[in-house]
């Protein structure tokens, strides 16, 4: 039986990073990359690439072609937070059995999420709007039984494209498109196969003569499986350490709501502290995130003197940068993040909220905190804890 892969590509995602920072850049001609003579375009917008200009261009001339264009220089920071919080989005809500490609495109094995789902279509749709709602960050994606086919299947449409490759329809999509669009052919070879006869992908996918066999070596037989549907469909879940663990969610409706507010927070904190113990790991550093209504977007983060997973304590230094960050204004979204994670096996000890070097007991240390000045009321209620 046929698997399901899925390809998952994000649309311009250093561009959209920068528009989820500064909203007002939206519908703007934008790139990021360097200026001067030598700059190179590294991500250009849609709106830039209307005016031709495109990855690798160099940056003078991206101006020549538009001369109101914006350069914004690159903020890799912004970019592997936003990329973590894709990943895990990915892993958490749809499937674990994602393979990371490179920092905004990943495959998924989505063939036991779907296998009994009566519109599996339309859970892959609600899954991009619901990045795009969740996350601000538009994808492309490919769905098809091998994952050169996903691959193939997410470039066909961009922005915001859905595309199914499925065997029996080859003739008709992959096998009318030029050599040139193949993934692995490069620059350099496809001259090569296009002087041969080679014009299409559907070319090479029915031509078994020996000069192409001697052109492409070893390399003729995966090519040609790739042509005619077949390959890899093993998805290489990442074994390594996760670098972050996070959560995030979108109101119903955007909120002022200070409770409504704190009770997202607690939730988010929950799934983070969950995750993080059933991965055995424990992070030094708390962020959180909030989207205003107008989609603007502010990170902030604290470094705590002892490593956690307790929800608790992420809670508490959640909340505590949201006061102390907040604008009163109705927020479209939330997040929470445990950052600079290390094993929880590797420490000696680890230290709760409640663990102190004096003999308080939990019910003073809570007083303690109620205690401290907040510019909210305060978010623990007594009730909550259980009789010591």
């Amino acid at each position: 039986m046929s698997k399901i892969i899925l390809h998952i590509d994000l649309n311009a995602f250093f561009a959209a990073c920068e528009e989820i920072k500064d909203p007002s850049l939206k519908g703007k001609p934008m790139i990021v990359g360097g200026g001067g003579r030598r700059g190179i375009v590294s991500t250009a917008n849609y709106a830039a690439r209307k005016y031709g200009i495109h990855s690798a261009m160099p940056t003078y001339k991206a101006i020549q072609l538009c001369p109101e264009l914006i350069i914004r220089e690159p903020d890799f920071k912004l970019y592997h937070h936003y990329s973590s919080l894709f990943f895990n989005y990915i892993k958490d809500n749809f499937s674990p059995l994602i393979e990371v490609a490179s920092v905004d495109e990943c495959y998924v094995d989505a063939s036991e999420v779907l296998q009994n789902d009566p519109a599996p279509l339309k859970t892959i749709l609600n899954l991009q709007q619901t990045l795009l709602k969740e996350l601000g960050l538009s994808c492309s994606i490919g769905v098809a039984p091998t994952k050169f086919l996903a691959k193939m299947a997410s470039n066909f449409k961009k922005p915001l494209g859905m595309t199914v490759y499925r065997r029996r329809e080859l003739k008709n999509t992959l096998w009318i498109l030029p050599i040139t669009e193949m993934y692995g052919i490069g620059k350099a070879t496809a001259p090569r196969l296009q002087a041969l006869g080679i014009k299409t992908i559907g070319d090479l996918a029915n031509n078994k003569s020996e000069d192409v066999k001697n052109m492409l070596g070893k390399s003729y037989f995966t090519f040609h499986d790739w042509a005619n549907g077949y390959g890899s469909d093993t998805v290489i879940v990442d074994e390594e350490d996760p670098k972050s663990i996070g959560n995030s969610q979108t109101f119903l409706f955007d909120t002022d709501d200070y409770d409504e507010i704190t009770a997202l927070f607690k939730e988010l904190s929950m799934s983070v502290s969950k995750r993080a113990e059933r991965e055995n790991k424990v992070g030094l550093t708390i962020q959180i995130v909030i989207r205003y209504y107008n989609f603007e977007t502010v990170n902030r983060s604290v470094t705590l003197t002892k490593p956690t997973n307790k929800q608790l304590t992420i809670f508490y230094e959640a909340m505590k940068l949201f006061d102390r960050n907040y604008k009163d204004e109705p927020i479209r979204l939330l997040g929470v993040t445990l950052q600079n994670l290390s094993d929880e096996g590797s420490l000696v000890e680890q230290l709760s909220l409640f663990d102190d070097f004096t003999t308080k007991s939990k019910t003073e240390v809570i007083m303690d905190l109620l205690n401290e000045e907040y510019d909210k009321p305060a978010f623990i209620k007594l009730s909550d804890m259980k009789k010591e």
